[in-house]
């Protein structure tokens, strides 16, 4: 893949910081997995001279010792507070500590929290990664953990060197007072067991060192060379691995098994029925490897029981769903109900469009696997956990052991789009049910329980099945008078910890976000809300991932039937308050940069444009695509980016460009999870494609300058892109595109 590298102006940095005390009123779920808190106030530090916070210091969340540890050679380690699956926060958090510390770059390490209170979000006050909210959520926290440590060391020195610490300064890991010097290593246990301090001053922005500059990741060359160690890489001593037989359908049981060819396999060490998730029960395969616990499995004779169990069809469902999205559901109060339905009918132009988009599996790269450690008095857990907390609180009651007795050990993840947050803590409490089942037929060893891609993607978590239905009515100006929307979805928060906050009114908010905005329009929304024996889950962007299509290929349909230009038009919907104003700049950079209406395109290609926000941030796509011999060829990609202040523009536009190949996989011919008889049709990457290599476009990013704080980026990169290609497309060919994947033909 090629890749063409811009960054716009030199980024300026944030001259205030998050709030230093949060009160909240509500809280929003989505993406890879999506949750975020809305501020009710903000006191931000900017109010205080010289950039001084004033707050507690005593929170667990709070606690440098948790969090940075310094040996004697003053190699500096900084535990990341959440799970990285190749978003880069793991070095991006190191960054904003160490800024802060003064540490010495080259000598920082960074590893993982657990569990334990110190490592929640402490915006959201519970342990999670998702909602592309871990540097926008720690921003400050970070920056305050590195000046706390500093003022420690500081306060440590000025002890031993029996001065006032104000004569003292810290820098690349040594406190320094004129000629003499101590190393952050040889003060760091004397530093540790000094007050931590309730007032801290903040560097002032203009004298960073680290952060908002490109930043390799402190895991690359691992990374780079296999050295890697991921949750499926965990080895303790005596492990067994085990693989589990599934039903074909969700909620399923066996009627009965016989396990003696399985047990004939050589390294089989056992074969024991287990309870799954939702309700099924199935059977474990435990090996001295995966491959003798495989094919233990293949040798495995089972009978299913699937009476009782609702049995998915797509043909059916689809039937049902366009049925639904003709008539009106549920209306999404939090959406303004200003259309007048009157003027649908008298419009002098009138659009009805139907959208069909499909089950997706998150087929991240590693696929699952949890290695559990249970003993009498204790459970040790070893797996890519986005939400170790509710993972923790599971395990303790599928164990039978106290909370504290509870240990999760967070791995590097090797992807997951949302998988790796599962509310109901699906595969680690299978994990247990197979480690007390080991236990009691007298094997007490540690047991990894592996999950193959087939696995997965034949009984795992997918985004739902979607179907939308708009009726627009507008005037020759592009002006709309009247929009009707009907979405018709399950819903991804029902029956979670979320529900009470993201359900209201029977419209899960995750279905309806990135609907109407940043367009001023009339619109008219409702839900019906459908269940379905599949299980759903939040995909990397979430409602964003089809909301965004939607609006964005209507726009700009309406901006060609009515003679405008696309960009033009939709600037001139684009509200002018802040949010209006983050779309625009980051429209008008990824245009400038393209070459959008300068440049001659080859003949066949043309222009497709789409702008979203999702998790505060806004990317806008300008792309280059044509039609050859019915496939879709796209050509150069450029994208604007407004997550306000960049900490690290390097993992930024990694984030951007892996989002775009993500978002490209969508259209492709087969990618989409099909049911028939309650059996998912898919299996694997070859008829459930991922984009390949040769197909990559070049993916150049631009990051719009901003002094504001951040906001985050895991996500907000996968919507646009869709929509823009599809845009391209329908110019190239005439023919609207409303389904995923794409069928040109």
């Amino acid at each position: 893949m090629m890749i063409e590298k811009y960054l716009s102006q030199s980024v300026v940095h944030p001259q205030s910081d998050t709030p230093p005390r949060r009160r909240f009123i509500t809280m929003m779920m989505g993406g890879a997995m999506g949750v975020a808190l809305m501020p009710l106030t903000a006191s931000f530090s900017a109010n205080h001279p010289n950039h001084v916070y004033i707050g507690p210091g005593q929170k667990p969340s709070e606690d440098p010792t948790a969090f940075v540890s310094i040996t004697k050679d003053g190699t500096t380690t900084v535990l990341c507070n959440r799970m990285d699956m190749g978003q880069g926060i793991e070095t991006a958090l190191a960054m904003i500590c160490a800024e802060e510390l003064e540490a010495d770059w080259s000598k920082v390490k960074t590893g993982f929290g657990n569990q334990q209170s110190h490592y929640v979000d402490p915006i959201m006050g519970m342990h999670m990664t998702g909602g592309s909210g871990s540097v926008k959520n720690s921003y400050t926290q970070y920056r305050e953990l590195g000046a706390r440590t500093k003022a420690m060391l500081i306060a440590a020195a000025a002890k031993q060197w029996q001065v006032d610490a104000i004569a003292l300064k810290a820098e690349n890991g040594f406190v320094i007072s004129g000629k003499r010097r101590a190393s952050y290593g040889d003060l760091f246990e004397a530093a540790m067991k000094e007050p931590i301090p309730e007032e801290v001053t903040l560097k002032n922005p203009k004298d960073f060192k680290l952060i908002g500059k490109p930043t390799g990741l402190k895991v690359s060359r691992a990374k780079a060379t296999g050295q890697q160690k991921y949750g499926i890489d965990v080895k303790l001593p005596g492990l067994l691995t085990a693989v589990i037989a599934r039903p074909p359908v969700f909620g399923a049981k066996f009627r009965t098994f016989d396990a003696s060819a399985a047990l004939k396999v050589k390294g089989v060490r056992a074969v024991l029925p287990i309870d799954l998730d939702r309700g099924a029960r199935g059977i474990a395969i435990i090996a001295d490897g995966y491959w003798p616990a495989k094919m233990g499995r293949d040798a495995l004779t089972v009978a299913w029981d699937t009476a009782g169990v609702d049995k998915a069809d797509t043909a059916a469902l689809l039937k049902q769903y366009k049925a639904l999205a003709k008539t009106e559901g549920m209306l999404a109060t939090g959406n303004p109900m200003r259309a007048d339905m009157a003027k649908l009918a008298g419009a002098p132009n009138n659009l009805t469009a139907e959208f069909v988009f499909p089950y997706l599996n998150h087929a991240q790269m590693e696929p699952i696997a949890c290695t559990v450690d249970l003993k009498a008095d204790s459970c040790h857990v070893y797996t890519a956990s986005q939400m170790p907390g509710i993972d923790a609180a599971a395990i303790a009651k599928a164990s039978g052991l106290k909370a504290e007795q509870i240990e999760i050990h967070v791995q590097m993840g090797g992807g997951g789009f949302g998988r790796r947050a599962v509310p109901s803590s699906e595969y680690l409490v299978e994990a247990v049910n197979v480690a007390k089942a080991l236990n009691a037929s007298g094997k007490s060893v540690p047991v990894k329980v592996v999950r193959s891609r087939e696995d997965d993607v034949k009984a795992g978590y997918y985004r739902p099945l979607v179907v939308h239905r708009a009726e627009i009515g507008y005037d020759k100006d592009g002006t709309v008078l009247a929009w009707r929307h009907q979405i018709v979805s399950q819903s991804i928060m029902r029956g979670t910890a979320f529900e009470a906050v993201m359900i209201k009114d029977g419209v899960d908010g995750s279905t309806t976000e990135g609907m109407r905005e940043p367009y001023n329009l009339p619109m008219r929304l409702s839900v019906h809300r459908t269940e379905v024996n599949v299980p759903v889950l939040w995909w990397r962007s979430v409602g964003g991932s089809h909301t965004a299509f939607v609006m964005e290929t209507l726009i700009d349909e309406i901006a060609t039937a009515t003679s405008q230009d696309p960009v033009a038009y939709r600037m001139k919907l684009i509200g002018s308050d802040l949010k209006g104003v983050r779309h625009r700049a980051a429209l008008q950079l990824a245009v400038d940069r393209s070459g959008y209406g300068k440049k001659t395109l080859p003949a066949g290609m043309h222009w497709g444009v789409a702008v979203h926000e999702s998790f505060e941030s806004v990317v806008a796509y300008v792309v280059e695509a044509g039609v050859k011999d019915g496939k879709a060829v796209l050509g150069n990609v450029t994208a604007g980016v407004h997550c306000n202040f960049c900490v690290n523009p390097r993992t930024v536009e990694a984030q951007v460009q892996g989002a775009a190949l993500l978002a490209l996989a969508t259209t492709l011919p087969g990618h989409a999870i099909t049911f028939k008889d309650g059996v998912v049709e898919q299996s694997n990457f070859h008829d459930f494609p991922p984009l390949r290599m040769p197909d990559a476009p070049r993916v150049s990013v631009h990051i719009v300058a901003s002094d504001d704080p951040p906001k985050g980026m895991g996500e907000p990169g996968v919507p646009p892109l869709a929509p823009a290609l599809a845009n391209a497309l329908r110019r190239a060919t005439g023919k609207p595109l409303r389904e995923l994947p794409f069928k040109l033909a």
